[in-house]
């Protein structure tokens, strides 16, 4: 075979070699400030980022420390604040100028940079452009589709996480009171096994730790994240720990570089000096899909050190007191631990069995142990077993319900927490159903409605013919992208809800519309004054949001009002007052006090500095499972991670994908073309692969190829003209940017018990790239 390599963007890769964060993130967030094109402004609005009277940061959902002080954000905070804050309009004048064919040719990244959406807009097929259109008309159409459906569970409601408390709690209560429990949301796609898991395991599907948590954890384990890029704040918290000599335990397949080394930009000396520090004590590189394998070997070297210390008379290992008192099952768990063979663990962990007695050895040794986990773990087939080996380790020594120790999954979206607690739930629990109809007079639905995935085969099948978005990307988002956007094109009524334009804008249905709202960073002036907004952090800490910018525009209005305006016209004043509750939301946040739990007193707690504590049930060693305790899973390994039509047809992958973000990207928002710790410049289209194995398919590094993914369904499922880029990262594995490789993640591949798609483990092919039949 003969290759003619295209060395131009390798040449834009170079390997990066320093700490995390550091002078590089300086120089980031002054450049993005700068394009901001609104830099004297935003220097006051980022000070004002997660502090007192400001406004919480939109980017992530890490939490705060108790600690003042005039910066309070970081990189990617920043950039997500500038991103927002800019003064930049997409209005009438821009739409009139560019059809909605052209705007498809464009990349995702130059449609968010042109800037906000500042007046609602309606699609005229005639002339293929937006046109403007009122709110009160806007909100008629939508009226009509909503009321003219056969029945409601044709509407399908999706949310971002960035929605807030009060936007999420009037939208559940509207589209319940409408008739139906269709909420696809985003934690669907990242955090949805956690939830699962956690809720038949410990009773609360949420994080049991605090911030403060942190500060006397012996051992913190951080398995399948990269905080580097995605919560850069939790690096702080890391690096500390190592200091004070507690063990930083990471497992991941590359080594990201916040896992490693952290420069803190706030610290003079450290920057002038050039110093770093390190952010993890030791760093082991699992097989993708090899997290619960690795875990489970953990479980065997205590069960077998519990023993040897009971036959000796000497302190056991497990927490035999918190097992009998607080637990159940674990015999059987106990049962299923010494029955799976070494030779399966070692196979399927990708690690040596040294490897994990080491980290038996670290988990033994730590008097009070956190382990926190992402989408690395949460993206599999197997990621609801996985988690519940999780708690089922932490179970052992009596891990969860003390301080400095717990269950910590890192959520990602900035209120994509506090949306779960306000409702956003396509299986929403009896309780909380049961206190919406105490306290609003109509008869809730108790069907359960459909998750992301299931939404998109609904509107696929013809089944639901309404789409709206509050907030969120969901053509670029979801899995299996040419049959996403199918399903949106599918519908007779797409509506995004949305403050910066997107690909969703440009997949519409046979009526499309768009309404701007406001972001975090904008005032939000009601007829009774400026308001606050609300959102919960992964630590369950309610925080209040307050904006700080003029909007750009009087037609821009808030999340709180699209959705009152919306359900007005809908409901009418059914079961509220839609539109009086939005004139303060103080009401809001009663109804929501008279309905959710922990949020007694929610208006006068909302206002105190650093916000309130929600309370954790796990986290006071109250279960609330059905048995009244903690409970042991004892799942076994899985037979294959290979899914079992590729076997049956006889496939045999070339690797196995993983899709990630890049540094300059926040879920599908692409700040810009750069991935600094990776070393990447000015492209997306890559694919980081070992070099061995580049070499082994018959490729060279720099190479084009093209990359199909395997799943044994007939369909071809192929991304083109990628570039081969050699990489420090495990024997048969690869790695490439989303939403770019979304369309290789076929639908049907989800995670068992949480339909969440398996974007961390994709069986693919290359092929080399060809350009009119010759090989590139």
């Amino acid at each position: 075979m003969s290759h003619q390599v295209d060395t131009h963007p390798a040449q834009r890769y170079k390997p990066y070699k320093g700490a995390a964060g550091g002078w590089g993130a300086l120089k980031s967030v002054a450049h993005f400030w700068l394009e901001s094109d609104n830099a004297l402004k935003n220097i006051r609005t980022l000070l004002k980022t997660n502090q007192h009277g400001g406004f919480d940061c939109p980017g992530c959902a890490w939490g705060e420390s108790a600690e003042s002080g005039m910066v309070k954000f970081c990189e990617n905070g920043a950039k997500a604040v500038n991103w927002e804050a800019t003064k930049r309009r997409v209005d009438a004048a821009f739409f009139a100028k560019h059809s909605v064919t052209t705007l498809r040719e464009q990349s995702d990244y130059w449609l968010e940079f042109q800037g906000r959406l500042t007046e609602p807009m309606a699609y005229d097929p005639a002339s293929d452009h937006y046109k403007p259109i009122s709110w009160d008309a806007a909100f008629e159409v939508i009226a009509q589709h909503l009321n003219a459906l056969e029945s409601p569970n044709q509407a399908e409601f999706y949310t971002s996480g960035r929605a807030s408390n009060e936007a999420a709690f009037l939208y559940q209560l509207f589209v319940r009171a409408y008739g139906t429990n269709n909420f696809p949301d985003c934690s669907n796609m990242c955090h949805e096994a956690s939830g699962v898991a956690l809720g038949q395991s410990v009773g609360v599907g949420k994080g049991t730790v605090t911030f403060e948590d942190f500060e006397h954890a012996d051992a913190i384990f951080v398995i399948g994240q990269n905080p580097g890029t995605n919560h850069p704040r939790m690096l702080e918290p890391l690096r500390e720990a190592v200091q004070r000599g507690a063990q930083v335990v990471c497992l991941n397949p590359l080594k990201e570089r916040g896992l490693e080394r952290f420069q803190h930009p706030q610290h003079p000396i450290e920057m002038l000096s050039n110093g770093d520090r390190p952010t993890s004590t030791t760093f082991f590189r699992p097989a993708l899909g090899g997290d619960m394998a690795a875990l489970r070997g953990m479980a065997k070297f205590l069960l077998k050190w519990d023993r040897e210390a009971q036959a000796k008379g000497k302190s056991t290992v497990f927490d035999h007191a918190f097992i009998a008192q607080h637990t159940s099952q674990v015999e059987a768990y106990l049962e299923v631990v010494e029955a799976t063979s070494w030779e399966h663990i070692i196979e399927q962990s990708g690690l040596t069995k040294a490897d994990i007695e080491q980290m038996a050895h670290i988990y033994r040794n730590a008097e009070r142990v956190i382990m926190c986990w992402a989408m690395g773990v949460t993206q599999h087939r197997h990621s609801v077993p996985t988690i519940q080996e999780i708690a089922n380790l932490m179970l052992l020594r009596g891990n969860i319900g003390k301080p400095g120790a717990g269950l910590c999954p890192v959520r990602g979206h900035s209120n994509v927490q506090g949306d779960r607690t306000m409702g956003i739930n396509d299986r929403p629990p009896a309780f909380f159903l049961d206190a919406l109809e105490r306290r609003f007079d109509f008869k809730v639905p108790r069907e359960f409605g459909h998750n992301t995935v299931e939404a998109i085969h609904a509107m696929l099948d013809g089944q639901a013919k309404v789409f709206i978005g509050l907030g969120g990307n969901f053509a670029q988002a979801t899995p299996d992208t040419p049959r996403a956007h199918q399903a949106l094109q599918n519908c007779d009524l797409t509506v995004q809800i949305s403050t910066k334009l997107n690909r969703s804008h440009l997949t519409l249905g046979k009526q499309a519309l768009i309404l701007p709202c406001l972001g975090r960073t904008d005032i939000d002036r009601q007829a009774n004054g400026p308001q606050a907004v609300t959102v919960e952090d992964s630590f369950s800490m309610v925080h209040a949001s307050n904006g700080q910018l003029q909007p750009l525009s009087k037609q821009m209005r808030s999340e709180p009002a699209i959705v009152a305006g919306i359900a007005a016209a809908t409901l009418g004043n059914k079961p509220v007052n839609w539109l009086w509750l939005i004139e303060d939301y103080d009401r809001i946040r009663e109804l929501i006090a008279d309905v959710v739990p922990g949020f007694q007193g929610f208006n006068q707690r909302a206002r105190d500095p650093g916000g309130f504590y929600l309370g954790n049930a796990a986290g006071q060693r109250r279960w609330n499972t059905a048995s009244g305790l903690a409970t042991f899973k004892p799942n076994a390994l899985p037979a294959d991670l290979i899914h079992e039509g590729i076997r049956a047809r006889g496939e045999v992958p070339d690797l196995i994908l993983q899709t990630m973000r890049s540094h300059d990207q926040y879920n599908t928002t692409i700040y810009g073309l750069d991935d600094r710790y990776r070393g990447v410049k000015g492209q997306r289209d890559v694919v980081f692969a070992n070099e061995a194995d580049i070499i082994r398919l018959g490729y060279k590094p720099g190479q084009k190829v093209d990359v199909l993914s395997l799943w044994g369904d007939g369909r071809e499922r192929r991304i083109s003209g990628f570039t081969l880029l050699a990489y420090d990262i495990p024997a048969g594995q690869a790695a490439a940017y989303y939403p770019e490789t979304n369309p290789l993640v076929p639908l049907e591949s989800v995670g068992d018990g949480s339909y969440t798609p398996t974007s961390k483990f994709v069986a693919i092919r290359l092929e080399p790239a060809r350009d009119n039949g010759r090989i590139i």
